[in-house]
C-alpha cells in the first residue's frame, strides 16, 4: 500500500524527457550523471550495464557513500513506432503543402543595384550634399543668376584665376611640357607661377574655350567651392564624436565665417574645403575620434588612402594653403610615430595596431603629398619672386583688434564696422571677425560640452597657437612664430599674407562650439525622456536650431558681381607675340582672360609676381608708337601691338591711333574696334622673334638685352628693382616697379598716377599686389 502510494511521486518527480520516452517508446543515450543527480539516481547509473561486473544475486554493490535508488520500473503499455518524416514516394503529394510559407526568390543584380542606389540617395551625407549644394548658390546668389557674363567681387583677380584655369586645361590637352610657360608675362619664363596655379581645377579647364566658358567655369567652380567648405567641415565634427546638429553649426560657421566675405575674390583662398576633408578621411581610415578614442575595429586603409589624395589635391591648388596643410599633416605623421609604438608596447593584446594594409598606406600616401608639392614647387623657386616677403609680412600682419572687424563685404557687419575697419592698414586682408556667435559658442564649449576637459584644453592650447601665427609679426615681431616658419620661403609661394591662416583659428573654433551645441542637444534628448510622449516638443527642437541660424545670418554676404566686358573681335583673330594697349594692373588681367580663344603669346601679365617686369615694359611703352619704345618691343620679341580704341580714353594712349609711322618701320591697320601696328624686326638682327622662356641667359633671339630684363644673371635697370626700402612706406602705395606717386596724386582704378584716368569699363576698388622682396604695391585688381 505504501509502495502504491508513492509510485505516482516518483513518476512525477521524473523529468519531461523520460515521461516522452515512456509513452512514445523512443530511445536515447545513456543519461548523463548530472542530470540522474538531478532526479535523485545514483552517478553509476549513468555507465550502463556493461560499466560494471554483475554482482551476485541478491548481493547490492554499491559505492561508498552513494544513495541507494529504487530501481526503475518497465514502461507500461505497448512501445510505438516513431512517425516517418519523409512522405514515401509512391504516395501523393500532401494537399496541405499549398499552405506552406515559401521562400522567397533572392534579389538579381538589378534589383540590388536599385536598392543600392536608393540607400546611397538617403545616406547622410547625400543629405548633407544636398543641403550644401543649395546653400551654396542661396549664400553666393547672384553669381549663378548671370554666371556668363559677371564675376564675384571684382574684375581683377577672378579674372585672373578664370584665365590659369582655362590654361591648364588648355595646355594639358595640348602640349603638357609647356605647362609652366603661359600665354602671358611674355616673354618671362615660368609664368604660370606667378601665383596660385589652381592646378587642380585643370580638369574643369578642359572643358569648353573663350572667355564665356571661363568665366561660367570660374562661376561653376566658386559655388562648388563653397559647397565643399560646408561637406568637408561637417564630415570632419562628425567623425570626430559631435552629433548631427553640432556638426551643421559648425560646418556653417567655417564656410560662412564673415573673414571669408573679404576673399571671395580669391578661388584660391575659398578653395579651402578640402582640408577638412582630408583631415575627416584620415581621422576615419585610423579608426579615431575625439569621443572614442582609437578603435582597431573601425579601421580603414581605403579612407586613409582617401585622405592622402585629397590633401595632395589641396596642396596642388595653391601653397598659400597648401603650406599650413603640409606643417599640420607633418604633425599628425610626427604623432604616429610616437603613439604607435608605445600602444605596440603597452598593449600587446591590440597588436598589430595599424595593420599592414594601412601602414603601407602611411608610407605611400605621404610620399605622394611631398613629391606633388616638390614637383609644383620647382618653378615657384626658379621663378622671379625668390626672394624673401619679410616686407609684405609686416605690412600685411594684422593687429589684435582686427578679430572683432567685419569685412566690407558683410551684410551684417560692413556698414557698422565702416570706422574701426579704416584702422587698418590693409582692411581686405585685416578684416577677421569669424563671428560673434561662433565665438560666443566656442567660449560656451570650454565650460558645458561634450568634449572632455583635457581635449578641450588642447583645443584652446592650438586656439592660441593659431592666432599668435595669425597675428604675423604683430606678437613680438614675429621672431618666435611666424618669421621663423614662413619667413625664409620666396615671396612666391605666396605666405606673405598671415592673415589668411584664420581658417585654422576658425576650425578649431568651429569644434569648441560643436562640443557645446552637441551637449545642448543630449541634455534635450534626456529632458525629453521624462515627458509622455518621451520625445522633444517641437520647442526644443526649434530651439536646438537657433544657433544654426545665427551663424547662418552672420555670414550673408553683400558681394557685388560686376559685369565682364565683351572680349574685342581683334583678340580672336591676331597672333602673337603681341602687346595690348592700355596696358595696368587691372586691364591687364582682363587681357589675360581675353586671351583664352587663341591663348597667343601677350607681354600683358598682372596680378603675379613679376611686378619689376611689367612695370619696366609700362614705363617703357607709354610714348607708343616712338622709336624708343618700338626698339624696346623688338628686344623682347614682341611682334605685334593691338590698340583697343574702346578702352584707351584718359590713358597715354589716347592719340596712338592717330599718329603716323611713316619711316618707323611698323605698319598700321585700322579695324572694327582696334588698331593693329606690325612691328619688322630690325634687319641687322636676323633673328625670328622669341618663344616663352627666351631671354634666360645664353640666349639671343628674342631676348632681353642686358640690363634692361629681370632674368637671373642679367640685372634689372637701376632705380627699379623691389628690394625692401626701395619703395614707398607701407600704407602709401606705390607703382609696380617702384614709381613714387608725387604728394597729392591719388591712383585711380585701372590707371596709373600721372598717366590718364581710369578704364570705364572696370569698375573696381583698388588693391595691392605685393611686390617680391620689397614693399607692397597699389594696384587696382581686387581688393
Amino acid at each position: 500500500m505504501t509502495a502504491a502510494l508513492e509510485e505516482p511521486a516518483a513518476v512525477g518527480a521524473e523529468p519531461g524527457w523520460r515521461r516522452f520516452l515512456r509513452v512514445t517508446g523512443r530511445r536515447r543515450p545513456a543519461t548523463p550523471a548530472r542530470e540522474l543527480a538531478a532526479v535523485g539516481a545514483p552517478a553509476s547509473a549513468a555507465a550502463g550495464p556493461s560499466s560494471a561486473p554483475p554482482s551476485p544475486s541478491g548481493v547490492s554493490v554499491s559505492t561508498p557513500g552513494a544513495a541507494i535508488a529504487p530501481q526503475a520500473t518497465p514502461p507500461a503499455g505497448r512501445i510505438k513506432e516513431p512517425l516517418p518524416s519523409d512522405r514515401p514516394a509512391d504516395v501523393p503529394r500532401d494537399p496541405w503543402t499549398v499552405f506552406a510559407t515559401t521562400t522567397e526568390r533572392p534579389p538579381g543584380r538589378i534589383r540590388r543595384g536599385i536598392r543600392a542606389l536608393g540607400r546611397a540617395l538617403i545616406h547622410e551625407y547625400a543629405v548633407v550634399t544636398y543641403v550644401a549644394l543649395a546653400l551654396a548658390v542661396a549664400m553666393t546668389w547672384p553669381t549663378l543668376q548671370y554666371p556668363l557674363h559677371t564675376l564675384p567681387q571684382d574684375l581683377g583677380d577672378p579674372a585672373r584665376q578664370a584665365w590659369q584655369i582655362a590654361w591648364s586645361g588648355h595646355i594639358l590637352l595640348t602640349d603638357p611640357v609647356k605647362l609652366w610657360q603661359a600665354n602671358a608675362f611674355f616673354p618671362e619664363p615660368n609664368s604660370f607661377a606667378f601665383g596660385d596655379s589652381l592646378l587642380g581645377y585643370a580638369p574643369a579647364g578642359m572643358i569648353g574655350e573663350g572667355p564665356l566658358a571661363a568665366v561660367l567655369r570660374y562661376n561653376i567652380l566658386f559655388v562648388l567651392a563653397h559647397a565643399l567648405l560646408l561637406i568637408g567641415a561637417y564630415a570632419l565634427v562628425r567623425q570626430l564624436g559631435a552629433g548631427r546638429t553640432g556638426a551643421a553649426v559648425a560646418a556653417v560657421a567655417f564656410a560662412y565665417a564673415p573673414w571669408r566675405l573679404a576673399q571671395e575674390g580669391h578661388l584660391d583662398i575659398v578653395s579651402a574645403g578640402g582640408i577638412p576633408l582630408a583631415l575627416a578621411m584620415l581621422a576615419r581610415g585610423h579608426g579615431w575620434s575625439m569621443r572614442r578614442g582609437f578603435r582597431r575595429t573601425h579601421r580603414h586603409a581605403g579612407w586613409a588612402a582617401a585622405g592622402w589624395l585629397v590633401a595632395a589635391w589641396q596642396v596642388s591648388l595653391g601653397f598659400s594653403l597648401g603650406l599650413p596643410l603640409l606643417g599640420v599633416l607633418g604633425i599628425i605623421l610626427l604623432v604616429l610615430l610616437v603613439r604607435v609604438p608605445i600602444r605596440w608596447w603597452r598593449r600587446p593584446a591590440e597588436r598589430p595596431v595599424l595593420g599592414w594594409r594601412l601602414l603601407v598606406t602611411d608610407i605611400v600616401g605621404p610620399l605622394i603629398v611631398a613629391c606633388v608639392a616638390a614637383l609644383i614647387a620647382i618653378p615657384y623657386f626658379k621663378g622671379s619672386g625668390t626672394s624673401t616677403a619679410t616686407a609684405e609680412i609686416k605690412f600685411f600682419s594684422p593687429p589684435l583688434r582686427s578679430l572683432l572687424i567685419g569685412p566690407a563685404d558683410s551684410r551684417l557687419w560692413g556698414g557698422a564696422h565702416e570706422v574701426p575697419r579704416s584702422s587698418l592698414t590693409w582692411p581686405a586682408e585685416m578684416s577677421l571677425l569669424p563671428g560673434f556667435i561662433l565665438y560666443a559658442l566656442a567660449l560656451a564649449g570650454l565650460a558645458f560640452s561634450i568634449w572632455t576637459l583635457w581635449q578641450r584644453l588642447l583645443l584652446l592650447a592650438g586656439l592660441a597657437a593659431t592666432i599668435i601665427l595669425t597675428l604675423g609679426t604683430t606678437f613680438f615681431d614675429g621672431r618666435w612664430s611666424y618669421l621663423p616658419l614662413f619667413g625664409h620661403l620666396p615671396a612666391s609661394v605666396g605666405a606673405r599674407i598671415p592673415g589668411r591662416l584664420m581658417l585654422w583659428v576658425t576650425l578649431l573654433l568651429a569644434i569648441l562650439a560643436a562640443g557645446a551645441v552637441a551637449e545642448f542637444v543630449r541634455r534635450a534628448d534626456h529632458w525629453a525622456e521624462q515627458r509622455i510622449p518621451p520625445w522633444p516638443g517641437p520647442w526644443l527642437r526649434l530651439a536646438t536650431l537657433i544657433p544654426l541660424a545665427l551663424v547662418l545670418a552672420e555670414g550673408w554676404a553683400a558681394t557685388a558681381h560686376p559685369v565682364v566686358p565683351d572680349q574685342p573681335k581683334a583678340m580672336r583673330t591676331v597672333t602673337g607675340p603681341m602687346l595690348v594697349l592700355p596696358t595696368a594692373e587691372l586691364t591687364d588681367q582682363m587681357v589675360m582672360l581675353w586671351s583664352t580663344t587663341r591663348f597667343q603669346q601677350i607681354a600683358n601679365g598682372a596680378g603675379g609676381f613679376a611686378v619689376a617686369h611689367q612695370a619696366e615694359m609700362r614705363r617703357s611703352v607709354q610714348t607708343f608708337p616712338d622709336a624708343a619704345s618700338i626698339q624696346y618691343l623688338r628686344t623682347q620679341g614682341v611682334t605685334t601691338v593691338l590698340l583697343l580704341r574702346d578702352h584707351v580714353a584718359g590713358t597715354p594712349w589716347e592719340r596712338a591711333g592717330d599718329i603716323p609711322v611713316d619711316g618707323m618701320g611698323i605698319t598700321r591697320e585700322d579695324l572694327d574696334d582696334a588698331v593693329l601696328f606690325r612691328l619688322t624686326p630690325p634687319d641687322q638682327s636676323g633673328q625670328q622673334p622669341g618663344q616663352p622662356g627666351a631671354g634666360q641667359p645664353g640666349t639671343q633671339p628674342g631676348g632681353t638685352l642686358p640690363g634692361t630684363g629681370t632674368q637671373p644673371g642679367t640685372g634689372t635697370l637701376p632705380g627699379t628693382g623691389t628690394d625692401p626700402g626701395t619703395g614707398l612706406q607701407p600704407g602709401t602705395g606705390t607703382l609696380p616697379g617702384g614709381e613714387n606717386p608725387q604728394p597729392g596724386t591719388v591712383t585711380q582704378p585701372g590707371g596709373q598716377p600721372g598717366l590718364g584716368g581710369t578704364l570705364p569699363a572696370f569698375p573696381t576698388q583698388p588693391t595691392l599686389n605685393a611686390q617680391p622682396g620689397g614693399p607692397p604695391t597699389l594696384i587696382a585688381a581686387g581688393r
